[in-house]
């Protein structure tokens, strides 16, 4: 095992350098022994997990930026969210912006050196054709024109098959729709106005028009350990590409203002299975990078993730792209 003594080592994670060696997922009942250890094993889970990434990833960081397209007002009564009106969050508010708005923010994003854009809108979805879905199509038909170096991707909601195609015919980079809990727990941690099975067929829809799909979750919503293994299996079971993981920060106004944070070993835990249960996969670390992390979000870099959503996030500030940069090249030391 590659000069390894792994006598040193916990004989769950010591097991686990399988991985390593064949590309091949863990198995569930893996995941759910590694996700019991306590924390002061959690460095040495990380250590394997960015073995495998550098062996089996995609090589270099996916970095992202998106835009938020349309605000506020949204009819689902996600508890995190502060764009549900259910909720009391002090945000802006406004429809959807006009295509020299997104070109604009698009034209940033490529000039930054950026190579995925995402335009994103508030709301339910789009499951069939309307006015304004239309439009969202010639937003992004505008910016392949304009910028055909740039990879042009969405996130819109729950979508139909009608929908879902017209996205594919229109050449959409990635889609991003996120499971964000474990199946069975999305109606009591989540959301109860629509059902996680949407999520779910859009995914699937997206995949059968070969869209590739960004799809992960979010941590600290009150979930368990085993809760985050779920996830990331239903995850394996949807064949997404990218798989995005945030950590919940507490917007004021939300049911989940006041949650206590997470323990900074349990979401190591998290980073590291993640690339372990999906060892090709994007693993892109998102919302919470900086303001939950801050001092250790190179920790999480280095815990199998290859990816950052950058320069902001929708209702929450994010990060200079050119810091992201100079970041970025510091990590691939350990590369």
């Amino acid at each position: 095992m590659q000069n390894m003594d792994t006598k040193t080592l916990h004989p769950a994670v010591a097991a686990a350098y399988r991985v390593l060696e064949n590309g091949e997922p863990i198995s569930l009942e893996e995941a759910l022994l590694l996700a019991s250890l306590p924390g002061e094993l959690s460095l040495d889970l990380a250590s394997l997990a960015n073995k495998v990434r550098n062996r089996w990833g995609m090589g270099g960081i996916h970095a992202c930026s998106i835009m938020n397209a349309k605000s506020g007002v949204c009819g689902e009564n996600c508890r995190f969210c502060a764009q549900s009106r259910h909720n009391h969050a002090d945000i802006e508010v406004y429809p959807l912006v006009d295509e020299d708005a997104v070109l604009f923010e698009a034209r940033s994003c490529a000039e930054h050196g950026v190579s995925h854009f995402g335009l994103v809108t508030s709301g339910y979805g789009y499951r069939t054709m309307n006015a304004e879905f239309k439009r969202i199509l010639a937003m992004i038909d505008r910016l392949h024109k304009e910028l055909p170096e740039l990879n042009v991707c969405a996130s819109i909601g729950i979508l139909g098959p009608e929908t879902a195609a017209a996205l594919a015919r229109h050449g959409i980079g990635h889609y991003n729709i996120n499971l964000q809990v474990a199946p069975e727990k999305y109606a009591d941690l989540i959301a109860d106005t629509h059902g996680i099975e949407e999520r779910k067929e859009t995914v699937r829809l997206l995949r059968q028009e070969g869209v590739n799909v960004c799809c992960g979750g979010i941590i600290g919503v009150g979930e368990s350990m085993a809760d985050r293994v779920a996830m990331l299996f239903a995850l394996r079971d949807l064949d997404v590409s990218v798989i995005p993981i945030n950590v919940l920060v507490p917007i004021e106004g939300t049911p989940l203002a006041d949650a206590d944070p997470v323990p900074l070993a349990d979401i190591v835990k998290v980073f590291a299975l993640a690339r372990l249960v999906h060892p090709r996969a994007t693993i892109k670390f998102a919302a919470g990078r900086e303001t939950i992390m801050k001092d250790f979000q190179g920790l999480l870099m280095l815990s199998g993730a290859d990816g950052y959503l950058t320069g902001g996030y929708l209702t929450t500030r994010g990060r200079e792209v050119a810091d992201d940069h100079r970041f970025a090249r510091r990590l691939a030391s350990f590369s």
